[in-house]
């Protein structure tokens, strides 16, 4: 089983004050939903159908050779009324990459997600304090409260699914995953944590887009 967080920690969050880590201004409880790495063609498209049940609206952050490669299933995001992020063209962990590479990949992104978006996700949440200055000029970066790890192939899918609604809180933004290899997981936690969060009362929201000048 591979080792990561959870519950995003104080520490992670005191390192990176400037990002957005959970919306907590709200009147009603509610989770924002995010979807890293598609869009994936019966992935996304299972995402969907379960978000459409609930009426519930998520945030893809999107992979740009995936957006290039599967340009139908962006469109239907879109058209399902779904917000879109920067995830980088090639998922670039920030710490192993040059900053000119690095901000020229998510420019590379951009041009093919073919839609303005305010938001930016760093691939594994790794990102130098340089990149983030500068990519804060055009973006709100977004990290997230609770990572379901979804991802993890040697996670059980029912503790994944017990260790999201554990964490999960009124404004939590909530990571999932719209991949091939988080398929097999996704595919039994999604369905049964909006239907748990749906009982009590939640509403499931994208992330909103800030207005930045020249947008």
């Amino acid at each position: 089983m591979s080792f990561f967080l959870h519950k995003s920690n104080f520490l992670l969050r005191t390192v990176y004050p400037e990002c957005w880590w959970k919306i907590e201004d709200e009147s009603e409880p509610t989770i924002y939903l995010t979807f890293d790495d598609g869009p994936i063609p019966e992935v996304t498209e299972f995402v969907l159908g379960q978000l459409d049940k609930f009426s519930a609206q998520a945030t893809f952050f999107c992979i740009g050779d995936n957006v290039r490669k599967h340009r139908d299933m962006l469109y239907k995001v879109l058209e399902a009324g779904h917000m879109v992020g920067n995830h980088t063209f090639n998922h670039l962990n920030g710490w192993k990459t040059d900053d000119s590479v690095y901000l020229e990949n998510i420019q590379k992104c951009q041009s093919y997600l073919g839609v303005e978006t305010s938001l930016f996700r760093p691939p594994y949440g790794r990102i130098k304090k340089t990149q983030a200055a500068q990519v804060m000029e055009n973006y709100s970066i977004v990290m997230w409260d609770v990572l379901t790890g979804d991802f993890d192939q040697k996670l059980p899918a029912d503790v994944c699914l017990k260790k999201t609604i554990q964490y999960t809180k009124p404004g939590s933004i909530v990571v999932f995953h719209d991949s091939l290899k988080a398929w097999p997981t996704m595919r039994y936690v999604l369905p049964r944590m909006l239907t748990y969060f749906a009982e009590r009362g939640y509403s499931f929201r994208a992330v909103p887009q800030p207005v930045y000048a020249g947008y």
